[in-house]
């Protein structure tokens, strides 16, 4: 899939009418006949089946909210196809109606913006409820997990629940994932795809539970491991491409600490630095490889003590229940990894030695006509947030830790490469870097910066 992109300068697309806010259109029986019927090809293939639990308890007509965890491009084939008796609208990313507007509000999308604050949204979704009786599709991780697991849920969950006083459905897909991550560089692999689809919440039970605790509730729901899933049920994933790109998750290396030499391909994920080897299995699991290169036996003098400083530090300890790993420095899952480099990144930010300093190419979203090419720039992100200059001078844009409790940040982003996204409630920044490095890594830093800022200032209020 791609986005129209035009070239432009950046003080010509500010000169620009922005978007144009207009109120969500009724989803037309037709719309909803032809997202399932251009769905069922691809559900076919991937011997699609669901379930059901507690379904009884909703009416036929009766507007709901449908959360649904997000794993690919094909979630919205399964949901088109559960979904397809009853009228429903579908939260989407705004830069998905750029060049096709009028296409997206007829199918019955609703535009927003990914890890902005929109108060719009849930007016939005309050008019469609009651206007048209519909029911909402909504995807709260609002980006593809990267490594499998879950991404956080916003903090207004919740108490957008009690506002919208409509029953709330859970969609949770298997198989959806590893047919279709999104480090692979849209390789498909031959995965069955299944869904249960569970009653959760009541209007009664909303009302009656806080804010609070429907967050607590729906954070149970929404975890999950999909590579643990896949050892425990022995999915096979035996394509000769499962490791492509895999360093997109895994950046750092775990033996030497270096985050410039992880390449994955193939069916392993290598450091060229001190020439660790590790291969993904086709279960779903790490397994090392012993390399008698050179390189790897008469490891540098530096890597060794970086490795040293790792394991002393006790990031090699079982993570959230995992088992220890079976050998010094080996992880049974990618997902056991990407924690370790969290922990890892919480420690930079911690010492403020945390820095992203690189050069990118500049996209705006301005409006839906289409992305604008504004030129290049500067991005930087440390402990104070980010800051975006470029432009000739004439764009500087900063975004401190608080304004968000994630990134929106994404591999081979509508085929153009892998994406950073900052901005605010008039305009959006789509940065593409220069050099090497890691937007997964910006992506974990943005989280846990918000975190230890959240903590920070209620430590503060209750002094």
């Amino acid at each position: 899939m791609k986005i129209p992109v035009e070239k432009r300068t950046y003080q010509e697309v500010m000169t620009y009418k922005p978007w144009s806010y207009r109120k969500p259109c009724r989803q037309s029986k037709v719309a909803r006949w032809l997202l399932k019927t251009l769905s069922e090809p691809e559900l076919r293939k991937v011997n699609y089946e669901y379930t059901q639990e507690g379904m009884e308890q909703l009416g036929a007509k009766e507007p709901a909210l449908f959360l649904m965890n997000h794993s690919s491009f094909l979630d919205l084939e399964i949901a088109s196809y559960l979904l397809q008796k009853r009228p429903f609208h579908i939260v989407c990313t705004n830069d998905g109606f750029v060049g096709k507007e009028g296409l997206m509000r007829w199918i019955g999308c609703i535009p927003t913006k990914k890890f902005i604050t929109d108060v719009r949204l849930v007016k939005d979704m309050n008019y469609v409820i009651k206007t048209y009786q519909s029911s909402i599709l909504m995807y709260p991780e609002a980006s593809y997990s990267f490594d499998g697991t879950q991404t956080p849920l916003p903090h207004s969950l919740g108490k957008c629940i009690k506002m919208l006083k409509i029953p709330v459905v859970m969609i949770k897909t298997k198989g959806a994932f590893l047919r279709d991550p999104l480090y692979n560089a849209l390789q498909i692999r031959k995965v069955d795809v299944s869904a249960k689809v569970e009653y959760l919440l009541s209007k009664e039970q909303i009302e009656a539970l806080s804010a609070k605790e429907i967050n607590e509730m729906l954070a149970k729901q929404f975890t999950y491991d999909h590579f643990k899933t896949q050892a425990e049920e022995k999915i096979c994933v035996d394509e000769p491409f499962r490791a492509d790109g895999l360093h997109r998750v895994l950046y750092k290396c775990f033996h030497c600490g270096s985050e410039e030499h992880m390449h994955g391909e193939g069916v392993t994920i290598t450091c060229k630095n001190c020439g660790s080897i590790h291969e993904l299995t086709e279960y779903g699991m790490l397994r090392k490889i012993e390399n008698e290169s050179p390189n790897h036996a008469g490891m540098k003098e530096d890597t060794k003590h970086a490795s040293i400083e790792y394991e002393s530090s006790g990031m090699t300890e079982k993570l959230q229940g995992e088992e220890e790993p079976t050998d010094t420095g080996r992880f049974r899952f990618v997902t056991d990894w990407y924690r370790w480099q969290r922990e890892c990144v919480r420690q930079e930010l911690l010492n403020q030695t945390y820095k992203l300093d690189t050069d990118v190419k500049i996209l705006m979203l301005v409006d839906a006509k289409k992305i604008y090419d504004v030129g290049e720039g500067h991005l930087t992100h440390d402990h104070n947030g980010f800051t975006l200059t470029g432009c000739d001078g004439q764009l500087q844009f900063s975004l401190k830790p608080s304004a968000s409790y994630s990134l929106y940040a994404d591999y081979f982003w509508y085929e153009i490469g892998d994406m950073i996204s900052i901005g605010d409630t008039d305009v959006q920044y789509y940065c593409f870097p220069k050099t090497k490095c890691n937007v997964a890594k910006a992506r974990l830093a943005t989280e846990e910066l918000y975190k230890m800022t959240i903590t920070s200032r209620c430590e503060k209020q209750k002094v």
